[in-house]
């Protein structure tokens, strides 16, 4: 027997049950697309061919296989005439495939990859021509169901809609995923028929028919029935993530990870969490979001694409493709947007919004400022309302921020700028030249006092009478 193995993966639907634009399988779920992670799985076995059967929106399948699974070649199925004919047409774009061909379903995601492992090893080691992957359910309507032998050998697969009373009583399942003998899958695929229902070429009738030719037939069945499960629907899709969130928090929580409530916890797939991280109520980590030891994230805390240091702290926040260093703060109700990275010890505070900004060791921003396309230098303090004023209506420009500066509440900076280490800016200025190391930047106008102007211009008003009651005047009322 030849040792190549090779997986073709069936996604050539639309789904037209999900009512989308988009096919069924790039759905997504927890960081991947549904073929994502069927992709994935397979790599568990290390097939040396990966076969995708399209159709149904086939540009956008293959678009999407060109970024994420450059080796994985395709196939158009053009009539959507069943399974059985979505593999046939694959073998015969490929000819020449030995050894153990896995056939799985595009749309089922929750696979792990020691299942597939255990089913191609069981396959090759008795030498069956198939071995099908099967599991026990409480409720099997709607799937095929497993009839065997008095011995507990496997006869066929018979389709919930081909039934009889005694085979709908089965609650053992086809999860329609199959480790195949190349040569016996292409034998027994020529002899189908669509004499069924739906009219249509079940890949199920090989089971039947290559035991019918004498060949050894196999299962293997899961410990988990909600590996098997599909998507057909939204509602499905969202059953499917549901159980991938509680596999991916568990998962984490024995590793050492706190989540102080799993169930609002959303971790993508494509996420890595260290031990000893702790997470509070209702957050997200998305994407390739990773949080190294010690840190504490949430609650009600969304971080996508981001890097976060042991030891820091975000709360209340959001974040994109940025990087929050050892020890750093964030939040509450920060945002730091794309190619936002923050030094070791400094500090992002709330209703801070940062952008393209480098924030150095120990700088802080405390409260409602905007730090855009800017370089702040170590343990620069950044004070109430200030505006890293970036964009000209055409373009973005840098400014720069020096180490140990000082820029007063509700300032403004005019990029580009630059203001020098240990440099300060009075509060209120409005800033449109660089400022030197230790100097002094003011821009304002001189302040300038009217006297008695509210008896003058505003006689009789509650504000005159409170003037006119501060000065002592007599005959004031309090009314």
């Amino acid at each position: 027997m030849s040792s190549e193995r090779s997986a073709i993966i069936l996604a050539a639907g639309l789904g037209t049950r999900m009512k989308s634009a988009k096919p069924k399988v790039l759905h997504e779920l927890l960081g991947r697309t549904l073929l994502g992670h069927v992709l994935r799985s397979t790599k568990s076995f290390q097939p040396d061919n990966r076969i995708v059967v399209v159709g149904a929106a086939a540009d956008q399948v293959t678009a999407f296989l060109d970024k994420a699974a450059s080796d994985a070649e395709t196939v158009m199925q053009t009539e959507q005439l069943g399974t059985g004919h979505a593999v046939r047409t694959a073998l015969d774009a490929y000819p020449d495939l030995e050894g153990t061909v896995v056939v799985l379903c595009g749309d089922a995601p929750l696979m792990r990859r020691s299942t597939l492992t255990e089913l191609v090893e069981v396959h090759e080691k008795a030498r069956h021509a198939v071995t099908v992957l099967t599991a026990e359910v409480d409720d099997p309507t709607g799937f095929g169901r497993i009839v065997r032998d008095g011995e507990g050998n496997v006869l066929r697969n018979v389709e919930h809609r081909d039934a009889d009373l005694d085979e709908l009583a089965i609650r053992e399942i086809n999860s329609g995923t199959y480790a195949f003998d190349v040569q016996v899958l292409r034998e027994q695929l020529a002899k189908l028929t669509s004499a069924n229902d739906q009219g249509e070429l079940y890949l199920t009738d090989v089971l039947e028919l290559a035991r019918e030719a004498g060949h050894a037939i196999g299962a293997v069945v899961v410990d988990d029935p909600t590996e098997v499960l599909a998507c057909n629907d939204r509602a499905q899709l969202a059953g499917l993530r549901r159980i991938m969130q509680r596999r991916i928090n568990n998962d984490l929580m024995k590793s050492g990870v706190t989540l102080e409530d799993p169930e609002t916890t959303w971790i993508d797939a494509t996420a890595k969490v260290a031990p000893d991280v702790l997470i509070h109520p209702g957050v997200q980590l998305k994407g390739a979001t990773a949080v190294d030891s010690g840190a504490e994230i949430g609650p009600d805390t969304t971080l996508t694409d981001t890097i976060v240091g042991s030891g820091a702290v975000v709360v209340r926040s959001h974040a994109d493709q940025s990087h929050i260093g050892e020890g750093a703060h964030v939040g509450p109700f920060a945002h730091l947007r794309q190619a936002s990275k923050l030094a070791e010890n400094s500090k992002i505070g709330a209703f801070v919004e940062t952008k393209n900004a480098e924030i150095g060791p120990g700088a802080k921003a405390a409260h409602l400022a905007y730090l855009g396309d800017a370089t702040i230098g170590a343990d620069a303090n950044i004070g109430c309302g200030v505006i890293v004023a970036n964009y000209d209506g055409a373009r973005k420009h840098h400014t720069e921020i020096g180490e140990g500066a000082f820029i007063g509440c509700d300032s403004v900076l005019v990029a580009p700028v630059s203001v020098g280490d240990g440099a300060y800016i009075a509060a209120g200025s409005t800033i449109v030249k660089d400022v030197a190391p230790g100097d002094l930047g003011v821009a304002r106008a001189r302040q300038a006092v009217l006297p008695d102007w509210v008896a003058k211009k505003r006689p009789g008003t509650v504000s005159d009478k409170a003037a006119r009651r501060a000065k002592g005047e007599a005959g004031v009322s309090e009314a």
